[in-house]
């Protein structure tokens, strides 16, 4: 059997493949193209992708034998669930174990952005440090303030988790109903998405990318946050209407944003790099060596579990499942 492996992945989930299966792998600086894409994929009986790679109706199509799709990810948004799963094909995802990863990620952008710790590595990077004053640089104060958590899942709950180390206030939002035990455990207030967004310091996104969801903070959410607010994006970059938070920055209707993900990534909106109120990172949610490597592992985990005749520990499509 044969995989193809879209990018170059963590050497000990290729260890993992190529020991049982002839092994494929793609790669390089540019996102590969739907026609390579769709040529790589034509023969092969399975692809761990990335989410780089659009796996739409169209290209899953060309995959003539392909029996599973095996995310390297925990969002497979990039995929057509629906349609894999109506030819037979498994798509599989890596949750929990970038959970706390991302949570530590999501704090180094608060704390970056709302002590502008940027702007201030490029300050003395410039030469332009020659004195401490009083008036220079200032940020904002994290302890005691209220952060407000949109998408209170793993990761939104170890985000709380986080902030009662700083005696914050903590509101969430989730559409799905969340136990009072977990409320307890976490310290945290289920609000409207809106009374979230007026009365939280910092405002923290976390939730899945849906037709919901998209756009999910628009012009009007954001004109509901305070003026001293910070948004903060580590889920999907569609969440946010990235023209309209360019317009809520430079009009300082809000104090800045720190994003990880983007609306039409790799591409930023025109206007945003030009920005100082926002620190941006390209996709390091995931990004340490320890998940990066569990993450590939299991990606393997899943497609040889898939091609071996069983149900593998991560199938999304659970319809699937003992098929």
């Amino acid at each position: 059997m044969r995989i193809f492996v879209a990018d170059v992945i963590p050497e000990v989930g290729l260890e993992k493949l190529k020991a049982k299966f002839d092994v494929i792998v793609g790669g390089g600086e540019e996102i590969i193209s739907r026609a390579e894409l769709k040529d790589k994929i034509s023969d092969v009986d399975a692809i761990v992708s990335t989410v780089n790679e659009p796996l739409d109706k169209d290209v899953i199509d060309a995959g003539k034998q392909l029996k599973v799709i095996a995310c390297m990810a925990v969002g497979y948004n990039n995929v057509d669930v629906e349609h894999a799963t109506r030819k037979g094909i498994m798509v599989t995802n890596t949750p929990g174990v970038l959970t706390d990863t991302t949570a530590d990620l999501t704090w180094s952008l608060l704390m970056a952005i709302s002590r502008r710790i940027v702007e201030g590595d490029s300050f003395i990077r410039a030469g332009k440090y020659k004195k401490w004053r009083p008036q220079m640089l200032l940020g904002s104060d994290i302890y005691g303030k209220t952060i407000g958590i949109i998408g209170f899942g793993r990761i939104g709950q170890q985000v709380a988790k986080r902030a009662s180390g700083f005696d914050m206030k903590v509101l969430y939002y989730d559409v799905v109903p969340i136990s009072p035990e977990i409320e307890k455990k976490y310290n945290a207030t289920r609000v409207e998405i809106d009374t979230l967004l007026k009365e939280s310091d910092y405002v923290t996104l976390h939730t899945l990318l849906t037709e919901e969801t998209r756009h999910l903070i628009n012009e009007q959410r954001l004109s509901l946050m305070k003026s001293k607010a910070y948004l903060i994006n580590a889920s999907r970059g569609p969440v946010v209407d990235e023209k309209a938070l360019i317009k809520a920055l430079q009009k300082k209707q809000i104090a800045g944003a720190a994003l990880d993900v983007y609306e039409n990534e790799p591409k930023l909106t025109p206007g945003l790099a030009e920005l100082d109120n926002v620190v941006l990172l390209p996709h390091l949610g995931s990004a340490t060596l320890e998940t990066r490597n569990k993450m590939a592992e299991m990606a393997a985990d899943n497609a040889i579990a898939a091609l071996s005749g069983e149900t593998p520990p991560n199938l999304v499509n659970r319809e699937l499942s003992g098929k």
